[in-house]
This record gives structure tokens, C-alpha cells and sequence, in this order.
């Protein structure tokens, strides 16, 4: 564990970073074969069907969240209400994300790819908010949601309007997803106020499982060709990390307060 005033740091340094390369590498554009999927086979008269019925996984995770979210039950599992926004856009953007997803793998082209990353990144830049407001401060997670999740939305409408004028760039979108990678093992070395706080590092992991199903799309299928492709997976495993924050959610309990012991005294520090 680090100390809260140490991981600040830490967290400054790497939005510094990561920002900075961001603004000074060369354009990255999309490359067409990213849209070249291993599993291209189809299955009750639906094109790419593992690419697009994998997305099932993220509307029911997305779903049962949101449901327990708005519940006087889920409200009441918050030290600070305020908390609760975060999981909203986290668990919002997992269920847009199978509608995005499915309609882009459909027919897959940098158009519809716009729908399924606009969704994702609500989910991210909501996580990285949720742990800076359990590890850091509530208000500095709740005030940064709204800046973390325009973020988000502007790397894909750069990249987007980028494609637009025919010069593709993907630099902000990607640094956003390297930033994500570096922020949340820092956050996670911060002391936490939940119990079940080790969760996130599963769900971290599941996420690094998804990228490396990415990438071994081709791979994995050509294994038992007509079976199951890495890109599937790679939606399973994303998957799969939503429903283990569902679980997280309903499993933790604040923990007493190590330094003044007792509840009442992390809402006093949460407000801070």
C-alpha cells in the first residue's frame, strides 16, 4: 500500500505523461484490417454471429447493475451518494455497449466501430472515477466524472471526425485506454474504504485478458477452426469483468476507519 498523498502524485505524473506522449507521437491512423475478423461465419441468417451474441453478456451485466443501482437497496451500499454516479455510467455504458457492439459487428466498418467505442469508453472513464472516489476522495471522483467521461467521448469524436477528413488518427483514443491501464494498479494501492477492495485487481485482470483475446483473435480461432475466435472471448471476458463488479457491489461492506475507527468517520473524510 502507498499513501493517498503519494498515489496523488503518482496520478498526476501519469496524466501528465500519458497526455504529453499523446500530443507529441504521430498520427496513428485505424488500419482496415482491424475490421478483418477471424470468425466470420453465420448463424440463424445473423452475419458474424460469436462476434455479435457475445455482446448478450455486457446488456445483462449492464442491466442488472443499473437495477441495482436506482434500488433503495443499492443506493443505501454508498458511504457517499455521490458514489453511486460513477457505477451508473459504468454499468450505462456496459449495456450501450452490447447494442453498439452487436450493430457494429454486424457489418463491421470505422462508420458503425464509432458506436461501439463511444459506450466503452463511459464505462472506463466511470471506473477510474468510482476508485479515485474510494481512494482518494469522494468529491475529487465525483467532480472529475464529468471531465473523465468527456474525455471519453472527445478521443472517439476526434478520431471520428479525423477519419472524416481522411486522415485517421487514433492517438487520444488509444492514450485513454493506456491510461486506464496505468491508472487503475496506482489506485489500486491506495487503501480502500470497501471491503472486497482486491476485486478490482480481478477485474483489472479480466480487462487484460480481453486485450490479449484481442489480439490473439486469429490465433485462437485457427486452434479448432469453426469453434470459438479470440475476439469472442475477448467479449466474454469484458463480460465477465461487469458481472464481477455487480458481485463486488452487493458482496462489500465499508470498512472502519484504521486511523479514528468507526463508519461515521469515513463519511466525515468522504465529503473532504
Amino acid at each position: 500500500m502507498i499513501s493517498r498523498r503519494t498515489g496523488v502524485w503518482v496520478f498526476g505524473v501519469v496524466t501528465i505523461a500519458v497526455g504529453v506522449t499523446a500530443a507529441v507521437l504521430p498520427r496513428i491512423p485505424q488500419p482496415l484490417s482491424y475490421h478483418d475478423f477471424a470468425d466470420q461465419s453465420a448463424w440463424l441468417g445473423i452475419p458474424n454471429f460469436g462476434d455479435v451474441a457475445s455482446n448478450l453478456l455486457f446488456a445483462l451485466g449492464g442491466a442488472w447493475g443499473l437495477i441495482l443501482l436506482f434500488r433503495k437497496s443499492g443506493q443505501e451500499r454508498f458511504i457517499d451518494p455521490r458514489e453511486r454516479w460513477a457505477y451508473v455510467f459504468v454499468f450505462l455504458g456496459l449495456f450501450l455497449t452490447a447494442f453498439g457492439s452487436a450493430y457494429y459487428h454486424l457489418a463491421p466498418d470505422n462508420a458503425r466501430l464509432v458506436w461501439d467505442r463511444l459506450p466503452m469508453t463511459l464505462a472506463f472513464m466511470g471506473l477510474v472515477s468510482a476508485m479515485i472516489a474510494e481512494r482518494v476522495s469522494v468529491p475529487a471522483g465525483f467532480n472529475l466524472l464529468p471531465v473523465l467521461l468527456l474525455a471519453g467521448v472527445a478521443s472517439v469524436a476526434l478520431w471520428w471526425h479525423s477519419e472524416a477528413r481522411g486522415a485517421g488518427d487514433l492517438r487520444f483514443y488509444a492514450a485513454l485506454q493506456v491510461y486506464a491501464v496505468l491508472v487503475l494498479p496506482v489506485l489500486l494501492l491506495l487503501p480502500a474504504r470497501y471491503t472486497h477492495g482486491s476485486d478490482f485487481a480481478v477485474i483489472f485482470g479480466f480487462y487484460v485478458l480481453a486485450k490479449i483475446f484481442e489480439t490473439l483473435d486469429r490465433p485462437i480461432f485457427s486452434l479448432d477452426h469453426s469453434s470459438i475466435s479470440g475476439h469472442t472471448l475477448k467479449h466474454l471476458a469484458a463480460g465477465a469483468a461487469g458481472f464481477w463488479i455487480l458481485w463486488m457491489l452487493k458482496k462489500r461492506r465499508p470498512r472502519r476507519d484504521p486511523v479514528n475507527g468507526g463508519i461515521q468517520n469515513w463519511r466525515a473524510k468522504a465529503r473532504r
